[in-house]
């Protein structure tokens, strides 16, 4: 009888021990696991509520990041979540696609989140956005260069231009004018679209008469004047000024020179008299003004 209920104890008591490791065992489980630095649950892992003991869960890089290195996977193990493995990086979007005439300036990098400007070569403009970022899916924002124009070349007046098509002149391409016959040009005659969109230099105009000087032709005749009048100044350092009697010497000269030619034609005339009466001349029918000047 002893030896019977020995042997129900000790069944009994086995009977308890493996129902308390089964209870015991199946209440184990690790709590939902935490995210990382750069790193999500994937999709199947978030649909999870339950993690009991020998779970596992799986880990994706976020959004703008990518795998480096690991699998990613984590298992539940005695109540704790295993250390995971996986290593991600930011997104590397590389140099954008080159396009005509742009440039870029990439001293930010070129990793995810970073942003570059956009710039164009001299005589273009930036058509768009201005400014790049790199986006999980690559570059955003969409810009290109266009060519600087002007505005169409204004008329003159008594003149003509040589532009003749419809399109608005472009940088770098120049417009001559050329003014009617009797009419004078004064500016440059050539004026050129440049990288502002405005003419450089501004339109000429036609001026009438021939004489008229443009701004070059009025400092050389100023420069001229000015050396032809330094010699005259360098001689006012003396006490006696000569300018007025060397203003007049052309009227001084003019005057003597008259004076010779008359006294000439008086001379033949009265030659000419004297072989017309003879030998003998009383100068009786000489005038007194031709007298006067034989007299001389």
């Amino acid at each position: 009888m002893e030896v019977f209920l020995d042997t129900c104890g000790r069944r009994r008591v086995k009977s308890l021990l493996l129902l308390y490791f089964f209870v015991v065992k199946a209440a184990a489980a690790c709590s939902k696991p935490k995210g990382m630095e750069n790193t999500v649950l994937s999709d199947k892992s978030l649909l999870m509520n339950e993690f009991p003991e020998g779970s596992e869960v799986h880990w994706e890089c976020a959004h703008g990041y990518v795998r480096d290195s690991g699998s990613g996977s984590m298992t539940c193990v005695d109540n704790n979540w295993t250390e995971p493995d996986l290593i991600c990086k930011k997104k590397d979007c590389g140099p954008p696609k080159p396009q005509p005439n742009m440039n870029f300036n990439m001293s930010a990098g070129t990793l995810f989140g970073a942003s570059i400007k956009v710039t164009c070569d001299k005589g273009f403009r930036v058509v768009g956005l201005s400014y790049k970022q790199c986006y999980a899916t690559g570059w955003s924002g969409r810009a290109k260069c266009q060519i600087v124009t002007c505005g169409k070349p204004v008329e003159v007046t008594n003149g003509r231009h040589s532009w003749d098509s419809q399109d608005a002149p472009k940088y770098g391409e120049t417009i001559s004018y050329i003014c009617k016959e009797g009419y004078t040009l004064v500016g440059k005659e050539s004026i050129m679209c440049s990288e502002t969109g405005q003419y450089n230099p501004q339109a000429p105009a036609c001026k009438g008469g021939r004489g008229i000087l443009t701004a070059e032709g009025k400092a050389s005749t100023a420069s001229v004047a000015s050396m032809t009048s330094s010699p005259f100044q360098d001689k006012h350092d003396g006490a006696i000024d000569t300018s007025e009697d060397v203003g007049n010497m052309p009227v001084i000269i003019s005057v003597i020179s008259v004076v010779l030619v008359v006294g000439i034609l008086v001379l033949f005339l009265h030659k000419f008299l004297l072989k017309r009466k003879g030998s003998y001349d009383t100068r009786e029918d000489l005038k007194p003004e031709l007298l006067q000047f034989q007299n001389l």
